[in-house]
């Protein structure tokens, strides 16, 4: 289903879910004003067409001891097809890569890191991150404080 295809209910549907998953369905139906049969059936279909990806909590990671974060520029050594290809499988094995984000631009790849602390992010940017396929280059970015993260 193409985005245009999307109404206004479908759209406020989304945007519940997004700022809380956990809304009942009744509940749901109430925020969008339908009845709890129509949005369920709306709600078997966005999640069919792919605008539903998942439902997940949001954990408090610093409570966790994963407070750390660095994002990470990566310029790599060669940038044709198979090189990207290998670098993608690689990057998303490791469990401290966050988020990995193909960029246009001055480097290839930025990377939202997630670590204990300093030292465990060194360790990682050592072993694992600088040894991902055709990595030339890296700059580290380390997040002072956490201003909006939705």
């Amino acid at each position: 289903m193409p985005e245009a295809q999307l109404d206004r209910i479908d759209r406020n549907i989304l945007d519940a879910l997004s700022h809380d998953g956990r809304l009942s369905i009744a509940e749901l139906g109430r925020k969008v004003g339908l009845s709890k049969t129509p949005v369920q059936a709306r709600l078997r279909r966005l999640e069919k067409d792919g605008f539903i990806r998942g439902y997940a909590a949001l954990i408090d990671r610093e409570r966790m001891g994963e407070g750390h974060i660095a994002f990470v520029q990566v310029t790599l050594s060669d940038t044709r097809s198979a090189a990207l290809d290998a670098f993608n499988r690689a990057a998303v094995k490791v469990p401290e890569i966050e988020q990995c984000h193909m960029i246009a631009g001055g480097f290839d790849y930025l990377l939202k890191v997630r670590t204990k602390d300093i030292s465990a992010y060194r360790r990682i940017l050592g072993e694992r991150i600088s040894a991902l396929p055709h990595v030339a280059q890296t700059s580290t970015f380390v997040a002072m404080e956490t201003v909006k993260d939705r």
